[in-house]
């Protein structure tokens, strides 16, 4: 059951996790409506994606609100300046569609850097959005995060054991981002054993991880997708998401 800590959304038919400017914490379908993931065949530059995804809403009879996720691709990490430019380049479109409120931004989201493959410039990797589904609830979508806190002046100066990536540093990093994960989860009302994906972005090795922290939460019911990314920002080295979404799409 949601919590009283989720924010309601009603234009969208979904309530969020309050986050930070560019982006909530996570996503939560309201009663009577199910989330669906569309994710694209090859990543699709920014400006594109946006006009794609306003198509695709239109198909499916969704206004423009019912967007609530975002999982994006950026060439590289960005520097601290460089993701404020880019955050506001972003959130400049959730403007135009009446999503980003009051300085309230309601759409959860990822952005990360592939190590192979990378796009030339940022792009949409998949979407998220709700559809009427009578009689389901519970779909949610919780957004990307590094091993850093959310909200602070910087990331340099808060990220966990930075610049370290010995097996102890990876491991207290995962154990931070883990537990954000649960957070977002708890106030959504979900568990681990509701999700039907989690994504690990790292380029290090997660093999120690599996046994030490990802099995004994329950994460590998569902299994784990370890996508080789690098987190959006210069030295963060380890990032999840995860959500609980019965219907996928590929377009």
């Amino acid at each position: 059951m949601p919590t009283r800590l989720a924010t309601p959304f009603a234009d969208g038919n979904y309530r969020f996790v309050p986050g930070v400017f560019p982006y909530s914490g996570g996503v939560g379908a309201d009663h009577g409506y199910a989330i669906e993931r569309a994710r694209f065949r090859a990543p699709v530059p920014l400006a594109e994606g946006f006009a794609r995804i306003a198509a695709h809403l239109q198909a499916r009879e969704r206004p423009l609100t019912a967007f609530c996720a975002a999982e994006l691709r950026s060439p590289a990490p960005f520097t601290e300046a460089g993701f404020r430019a880019f955050n506001t380049e972003y959130v400049d479109a959730l403007k135009r569609w009446n999503i980003f409120r009051n300085g309230v931004n309601p759409v959860a989201r990822s952005n990360v850097c592939p190590e192979f493959d990378a796009p030339a410039e940022p792009a949409f990797f998949a979407f998220a959005y709700t559809v009427s589904a009578p009689g389901m609830r519970g779909d949610f979508c919780v957004a990307g995060s590094g091993e850093a806190p959310e909200g602070k002046p910087n990331y340099r100066d808060f990220i966990v054991r930075r610049g370290d990536i010995s097996p102890g540093a990876m491991a207290e990093k995962a154990r931070f981002v883990l537990a954000e994960m649960e957070r977002r989860m708890a106030i959504l009302g979900a568990t681990w054993a509701q999700t039907t994906a989690a994504h690990i972005y790292t380029i290090h090795d997660i093999h120690a991880l599996i046994a030490e922290e990802f099995a004994p939460r329950g994460l590998l019911r569902a299994g784990i997708s370890w996508q080789v990314c690098r987190p959006p920002v210069v030295d963060l080295e380890f990032e999840m998401d995860c959500r609980g979404v019965a219907t996928e799409l590929v377009i």
